[in-house]
């Protein structure tokens, strides 16, 4: 992957997440969003953009999300879905997702 293509991954991350001020990304070479002593975002090496919902959204919202496997590292990652190119030039559409997994990361046992 070319680094100039990740960079500008990276800023269309921030600046979807720009749009829910209450959540923002950690790291430097990992980003992610975490809360509760899990990771509910990641934006992987490969500048593809993966949240974590709960099983029965996901398929409740099949239509939006598809249902593309997210994995990170050459990882499967485990109740995370691929977040569709249509989702991401939608911001309205992003916060709704990435708040709806913030509040999931919360209903679990924290870490």
């Amino acid at each position: 992957m070319d680094k100039e293509y990740w960079t500008k991954r990276l800023a269309l991350y921030d600046k979807l997440l720009s749009h829910t001020p209450e959540i923002e990304h950690k790291g430097k070479n990992m980003i992610y969003t975490s809360d509760n002593g899990y990771m509910f975002s990641l934006l992987n090496k490969a500048g593809e953009i993966g949240i974590r919902l709960p099983k029965e959204f996901r398929k409740e919202h099949v239509d939006d999300l598809g249902d593309a496997i997210y994995k990170s590292y050459g990882a499967v990652m485990k109740d995370y879905v691929l977040i569709p190119e249509a989702i991401l030039q939608n911001p309205e559409k992003f916060a709704f997702y990435i708040r709806e997994s913030h509040k999931y990361d919360k209903s679990l046992k924290p870490k």
